[in-house]
């Protein structure tokens, strides 16, 4: 059965989308806007998913990936951040978004639970920031990755990113820019 997410109007097969990796069992997923009460849900969310590769990343890059409930209050000021919801209160999966420039999304603090991972939820978050940055007008989206998510850069080529050749340094680690056109 095909459903909207919430907000967005992409269709998903809530079975595809959530299947919950460990136990098999497919449950509904839902993708829609955080709102100021899913900030602890969110940080949750961010801090399962990065936790395995704490010891990779320096501790003020760390701190900025799994933000502090005020920094990431801030970031829902900032920007859109969806989130992708197990049940009626479970967030396994988040990803933000903004706008650069009037026609240059970007997007960071792309996250889902380790349970999740493999199971859409990750696809299906993408595709709903991308499809929102195409409705805010944006031809072009670009992403940041770290050295240690080698996964999630498997994940980024296979849909269509392409590494720009731009490093940047993050808190003492190597950024690398991926883009793509929208």
């Amino acid at each position: 059965m095909d459903t909207k997410v919430s907000g967005i109007g992409l269709p998903i097969s809530p079975e595809y989308a959530g299947t919950n990796m460990m136990t098999g069992s497919t449950t509904r997923v839902t993708i829609r806007r955080a709102e100021l009460k899913d900030i602890p849900g969110v940080i949750d969310c961010l801090a399962a998913a990065f936790e395995p590769y704490r010891q990779s990343y320096t501790q003020d890059a760390f701190r900025n990936t799994v933000p502090t409930a005020g920094a990431a209050q801030l970031r829902l000021k900032e920007m859109p951040i969806l989130i992708a919801e197990h049940g009626s209160s479970s967030i396994i999966g988040s990803i933000s978004y903004q706008v650069f420039n009037s026609c240059e999304g970007h997007l960071r603090g792309m996250a889902v639970v380790p349970e999740f991972q493999g199971s859409g939820v990750a696809e299906r978050i993408l595709w709903a920031a991308e499809a929102e940055l195409r409705e805010l007008g944006c031809s072009r989206v670009t992403l940041d990755t770290t050295l240690p998510l080698k996964r999630a850069t498997r994940f980024y080529i296979q849909h269509n990113y392409q590494a720009t050749g731009i490093t940047k340094d993050f808190y003492g680690m190597p950024l690398f820019e991926f883009e793509r056109g929208l």
